[in-house]
């Protein structure tokens, strides 16, 4: 090969397919699809260079613009230059070099905070790599226990003692924590890289990452040397996949970090605006994502991108699943409308390499558009079940009127997927990554989001809290006792409802964000992992181990098929006698092995059980694994609380 971009590089026609930089022999193939461009040309970069070594004109088939380069040095790194007509939703700006979307590699420049500079592709991505016979767990859905995380936030806080904080090398470093506490898969905030620093404002950082710039590469501001990000990465799936746990990627579809029309021009805008987003007839963007801009994810150039990049992060990274961020806009069509067999869903679900993928829709958007219980794509699809948080949440708190729905969100939500699917397509959760922490939840009855800079104008106001008598910090202990009792509460409910629970990091231990419920901007303790706290709340740990534990070994939380009258018994404070009221705070039910009530009332409750000696496991006024003593029919259930008896004999 030629030692550097100074040589003569000889260049042919080359092919229209596959689009991005393939590698063969001596010799690498570039493919670019704009169909609007006039003029085409290929930026040749050396390393920590903003400025070409060499351009190279590209030839046109179709929509496809193609080259053919022999002899290219290992560290070569490339963009494009696209020039094309004004208006009508164009803004090519051929003065710009823009980056390839089907690069396999980006190029790495500086740590976490710092400018990123020029954005290239890499013509020579790092391939070289030891999987060990790596397989996916492939576990069966009815055993999934899902635990959202942030992969820089688990290791970046000094408390972690991590060798590699904020880094898929420091996540490697904490699995036994994920193993300790029972979940089996990981569901990661977005990898895919963003720009952190595009957020505006003292010490405010784009920290979640839904603004997603390249699709085909790990984030390398999350490696410990960013040039060997695509490499670290894989390791932590390894890993990960060693010690039985899936790995779920939070991917970002529905838009990108170029914005509105006055925003960046990075990648996609440059190349074919018009094509790659929705715009109106003034050819300004469609706002379906909240966030100035909606991919074109049903024309053919948005659903090839999508599709290729599910296969190849399946095929070369091995992730096994995918989480959608704002999935309702893969049904939009080309005005916005909603389709009722979308190309994309259909072209996802039918892609052979794609066929033990499991997928998660976020099945809702920024348009109004909301599909929860009706997200298209039969069983291949399950779905955060927003219903199931909002129903916990209210009845819990003990909001009248909620009963019969909290009744059927802990079955599994039949009425959302009784429609051919089963328990497991919900995703039932209880806080996630926006909105209040488990601790926030029964600390604060508004959010407090003053420190993310928009007068606490941005978040949620429906937030279904209670914060139990005193709003945030307190010295009550009776107070502080019902919060602990609550959040037991929300942990007991969600580990023991049918269908699939997701756990957001550092519920575990009772973390808060001192309620604020939009921390997308805040890189510091509000969302890292603080294993100091971990320490300190052991009793909670053990409380939800002890949840996980057990819902692992019950056949009952592990269904198919929804539950029918032969299989449980509703009951009231008598058998057999359940209050559906609109005043009812109180429902239980049993079946053959275990005896289960809830109690979101302000007074206790006496109970009568159903015939049969049964033994306490746990009651969330005292915790896990109260006094197993026999109880044959009486039981006094104390306010704000639950119940699990397991039968004996």
């Amino acid at each position: 090969m030629s030692k550097n971009l100074s040589d003569s590089i000889p260049f042919s026609a080359g092919s229209p397919s596959p689009l991005g930089a393939s590698v063969k022999n001596d010799t690498v193939n570039f493919a670019l699809f704009s169909e609007h461009a006039t003029k085409v040309t290929l930026g040749l970069f050396e390393e920590g260079k903003n400025v070409p070594s060499k351009e190279v004109p590209l030839n046109k088939t179709g929509s496809i613009w193609h080259v053919k380069i022999s002899g290219l040095p290992q560290n070569t790194f490339y963009a494009y230059r696209v020039d094309g007509p004004e208006g009508n939703g164009h803004r090519f700006d051929p003065s710009k070099w823009v980056l390839d979307p089907f690069a396999k590699g980006l190029y790495a420049k500086g740590a976490w905070g710092e400018a990123h500079g020029a954005l290239l592709g890499e013509v020579f991505p790092s391939s070289d790599f030891n999987w060990e016979g790596d397989a996916p767990p492939n576990l069966r859905w009815e055993e999934m226990i899902l635990y959202e995380m942030h992969l820089r936030g688990y290791t970046q806080d000094s408390s972690s003692q991590a060798k590699n904080p904020g880094t898929y090398l420091g996540m490697i470093e904490k699995i036994p924590h994920l193993q300790k506490l029972g979940v089996n898969a990981a569901e990661i905030l977005p990898i895919f890289p963003f720009d952190e620093t595009s957020h505006m404002g003292e010490n405010l950082f784009n920290y979640w990452g839904y603004s997603t710039i390249h699709f085909f590469s790990p984030m390398s501001r999350y490696a410990k040397d960013p040039r060997n990000a695509i490499n670290e990465c894989k390791e932590m799936v390894k890993a990960l996949h060693k010690a039985n746990i899936e790995v779920i990627l939070d991917v970002v579809f529905n838009h990108t970090a170029e914005g509105n029309e006055c925003g960046p021009t990075l990648t996609f805008r440059g190349i074919d605006n018009a094509s790659y987003y929705l715009l109106d007839e003034q050819g300004n963007d469609l706002n379906f994502s909240g966030c100035g801009n909606t991919f074109a994810c049903n024309r053919p150039c948005g659903m090839e991108l999508i599709v290729s990049a599910l296969r190849y992060w399946v095929e070369e990274f091995h992730i096994d699943g995918f989480r959608f961020d704002l999935a309702s806009i893969f049904c939009r069509g080309e005005n916005g409308e909603v389709l009722e067999n979308p190309p994309l869903i259909e072209a996802i679900c039918n892609d052979p390499a794609l066929s033990n993928t499991k997928f998660i829709a976020e099945a809702w958007d920024c348009g109004g558009l909301y599909q929860v219980g009706s997200f298209p794509g039969g069983r291949r699809f399950a779905e955060w079940n927003g219903k199931y948080r909002d129903v916990v949440r209210r009845f819990l708190k003990g909001t009248d009127g909620q009963v019969e729905d909290f009744a059927r969100a802990i079955c599994g939500s039949e009425d959302l997927y009784g429609n051919g699917r089963s328990p497991y397509h919900s995703i039932n959760f209880v806080t996630a990554h926006d909105g209040f922490t488990l601790r926030d939840l029964a600390s604060y009855n508004g959010k407090h989001n003053e420190a993310n800079g928009e007068d606490n104008q941005d978040g949620n106001d429906w937030n279904e809290s209670w914060n139990c008598g005193e709003e945030g910090e307190t010295t009550n202990s009776e107070v502080q006792h019902l919060r602990e009792r609550q959040m037991r509460n929300f942990l007991f409910t969600l580990a023991l409802s049918m269908g699939t629970p997701m756990i957001l990091m550092g519920d575990e231990y009772g973390h808060t964000r001192n309620g604020n419920n939009n921390t997308y901007c805040q890189d510091n303790r509000l969302n890292y992992f603080l294993w100091d706290e971990l320490e300190k709340n052991q009793s909670h740990l053990k409380f939800l181990e002890t949840l996980i534990a057990f819902r692992k070994k019950t056949r009952l939380f592990h269904r198919k098929k929804f539950l029918n009258d032969q299989e449980i018994a509703w009951h009231g404070t008598e058998p057999s006698a359940p209050d559906w009221s609109h005043e009812s705070r109180f429902i239980a039910y049993s079946s053959q092995d275990l005896y289960i009530a809830f109690n979101a009332h302000y007074d206790a409750v006496d109970l009568t059980l159903p015939e049969g000696a049964w033994k306490p496991v746990i009651d969330t006024v005292e915790g896990f694994l109260i006094n197993p003593s026999t109880v044959e029919s009486k039981y006094r259930l104390s306010s704000h609380s639950c119940l699990l008896l397991s039968r004996i004999g």
